[in-house]
């Protein structure tokens, strides 16, 4: 998930690493989202939806079709000036609109990878298992398939622990995930790294009543993640 830090992040970042310039930026309308809520694309410190170097909108992992049609920036929802073909016409009209307007750009195609646990650490460990290797390998193809902008990769922790070391702890593995990527070809520019330590747990409640630490240390493994996402187009 991209909260607030990880969307100034990736805006600031992957402006300069992307080769985003004024004059590009200056033939695209800025779309500002209206504060309040998630919001589904990448913004930057105002408010603004980041685009690519070929004006495409970023889009976070809280994006969806549904997202694109009830964020609001202005009067119409954030997705007219994003995903145009995705949502419904009447909901965008605008006075500068036409019959013949151009056709919509391609929308990013943005492929979501979750790595499962068991395949990437052990407890209290940041060291990829080959299980992970063979994962992150085919997940190197997948980015070479695409115009590759950007990989985000967000490392987690179960709750045993401190809240300073799980967020330490998850870091390690989102940069052990960006140093295997680097090894297998991909830019090391291209990839960006958070970690969210225990703050987003998967197994919610399902873990409360297991008896015994190695009990409860093999029920909340599914926490033990790094969520990678890959953003390019097709």
């Amino acid at each position: 998930m991209i909260t607030k830090s990880k969307k100034q992040l990736v805006a600031i970042a992957a402006l300069a690493a992307l080769g985003f310039s004024a004059p590009t930026m200056a033939q695209t309308k800025d779309v500002v989202v209206t504060p309040g809520g998630v919001t589904p694309y990448v913004i930057d410190g105002r408010n603004v939806v980041a685009r690519s170097g070929t004006g495409l909108c970023w889009r976070t992992g809280f994006w969806s079709p549904a997202a694109a049609q009830a964020t609001m920036a202005g009067q119409f929802p954030v997705g007219c000036g994003c995903d145009g073909d995705i949502v419904p016409a009447d909901k965008c009209k605008t006075p500068e609109a036409t019959p013949t307007a151009a056709k919509p750009a391609p929308t990013p195609a943005a492929e979501k990878v979750k790595l499962s646990a068991d395949a990437l650490f052990d407890f209290d460990k940041a060291v990829l298992k080959p299980e992970g290797k063979q994962k992150l390998d085919q997940l190197a193809s997948q980015a070479r398939g695409l115009r590759l902008e950007v990989i985000l990769a967000v490392g987690h922790t179960d709750r045993i622990g401190s809240d300073n070391y799980n967020k330490g702890l998850s870091e390690r593995r989102a940069q052990a995930v960006k140093t295997y990527l680097v090894s297998k070809g991909l830019e090391s520019n291209r990839i960006y790294t958070e970690g969210k330590g225990e703050s987003q747990p998967v197994t919610g409640n399902q873990c409360n009543n297991k008896g015994g630490r190695a009990a409860l240390i093999a029920c909340l493994q599914p926490d033990r993640r790094v969520e990678v996402e890959l953003i390019g187009t097709k």
